[in-house]
């Protein structure tokens, strides 16, 4: 019998579906269904908490190397 679910259907590229993992791994009721490699079915109310989560992981991880300069 097939199931219905209400979810937002997110489409990413492996990598930042591994971040969303990690996120919902911590709150554990953001991703609702792994689809594939590319796709995630996620709590409609969790969607602009995890862009804005990605977005914090993922300036952390920028280089900018006008930061060097500030610190010499």
């Amino acid at each position: 019998m097939a199931r219905a679910r209400k979810g937002a259907l997110v489409q990413c590229d492996p990598s930042i579906k591994a971040l969303i993992l990690q996120i919902d791994a911590k709150m554990s009721d953001i991703v609702l269904e792994e689809l594939d490699d590319t796709h995630l079915l996620v709590n409609p109310s969790k969607v602009e908490f995890v862009k804005h989560e990605l977005n914090r992981l993922l300036s952390k991880n920028i280089y900018n190397p006008m930061d060097e300069e500030e610190n010499q």
